[in-house]
């Protein structure tokens, strides 16, 4: 990849990249304050949930430092982008991301597949005590309005983080979220009445959390889950957890690239715009040896998770049917 000129940075990609997602930001929140005291503000809501999104994979791809050569710069984009842009705490993301780019799908060791309101294996379910518990036998119908909340998890994990004495920079992460909160909730109430104020920040926070959502869900949920001391190779560790969305630029912009999920993993500082041209690379890479290589479109991946978390919650379906008897 490297022979190729796929590991080089783009700054000019990045450079039109950033600066169109800046202008939407502007756009959207000078469109709120022309609105005023207006229901169409809720039109500006939705589309700056959007925009928020595509902050959030622009953090992304800092983070993995496709976009600057040098940590600190690439650490305080992220923080600019995350904490100040959108209210998310860079420094938590990134150690989170980290282990899971190290492990994924790895039961004990990867963070997004720990039970912690949705249970993604069978032995989970098992185990499981409280609200996973509660809501995993009917969790796959539950999914989607689940990630509505994503935005409001992204904020209170980001605020919580900032107890943890390990935090690099936590001074600056905590007074970048704060200043975000501030003027966040500040705008809507200054500019709207408290019932508008409260619609818009459903509406805002909601759909974020689900295009969010809707971006990382096809990536790996679905895919095979490791446990113990099962950790096959690099390649195989990445390429068998890992689901590709196939489309054209519509879908490499709405999911920011990760449709290209295997190339991402494989090389994680690869620039956005060389994943495509990796692609046929790695696939026929895998076909080589053999390495079962998955490509499906974005319904299908939906289905995929969804009747994977459907099976995974079989235990505590058959708890309650036995519980009934």
């Amino acid at each position: 990849m490297t022979a190729a000129g796929l590991m080089r940075r783009r700054p000019g990609y990045y450079l039109v990249r950033m600066s169109l997602i800046a202008a939407c930001y502007a756009a959207g929140w000078a469109a709120f304050a022309l609105l005023g005291d207006s229901w169409w503000t809720l039109a500006v809501a939705a589309f700056l949930a959007v925009v928020f999104g595509q902050v959030a994979l622009v953090a992304h791809d800092v983070g993995h430092r496709q976009v600057f050569r040098l940590r600190r710069a690439s650490a305080w984009a992220g923080r600019i982008a995350g904490n100040l842009g959108i209210g998310m705490g860079y420094g938590w993301w990134q150690d989170k991301h980290s282990r899971h780019h190290a492990n994924p799908n790895h039961v004990e060791l990867d963070p997004d597949v720990e039970p912690d309101v949705l249970v993604w294996t069978r032995g989970q379910a098992r185990a499981a005590k409280g609200l996973p518990r509660l809501i995993g036998g009917s969790q796959a119908y539950l999914f989607f309005p689940l990630l509505a909340l994503e935005g409001i998890n992204l904020h209170v994990a980001g605020v919580r983080a900032l107890a943890d004495r390990s935090l690099k920079q936590r001074r600056q992460e905590g007074l970048l979220l704060f200043t975000h909160f501030a003027l966040y909730l500040g705008a809507l109430f200054v500019v709207l009445p408290p019932g508008k104020a409260v619609a818009f920040l459903a509406v805002h926070q909601c759909l974020f959390g689900l295009y969010l959502g809707s971006i990382f869900a096809p990536n790996h949920k679905g895919m095979p889950t490791l446990t113990g001391d099962d950790r096959p190779d690099f390649l195989r560790r990445q390429v068998l957890t890992s689901r590709n969305v196939r489309g054209g630029w519509f879908t490499d912009l709405a999911l920011g690239g990760l449709n290209y999920q295997i190339e991402h993993h494989l090389f994680p500082s690869m620039p956005t715009p060389h994943l495509r041209r990796a692609q046929p690379v790695v696939r026929r890479y895998c076909q080589e040896l053999g390495i079962d290589y998955l490509e499906t479109s974005l319904l299908t991946s939906y289905r995929q998770a969804l009747r994977s978390l459907h099976d995974a919650g079989a235990p505590l379906r058959s708890a309650v049917a036995v519980t009934k008897a």
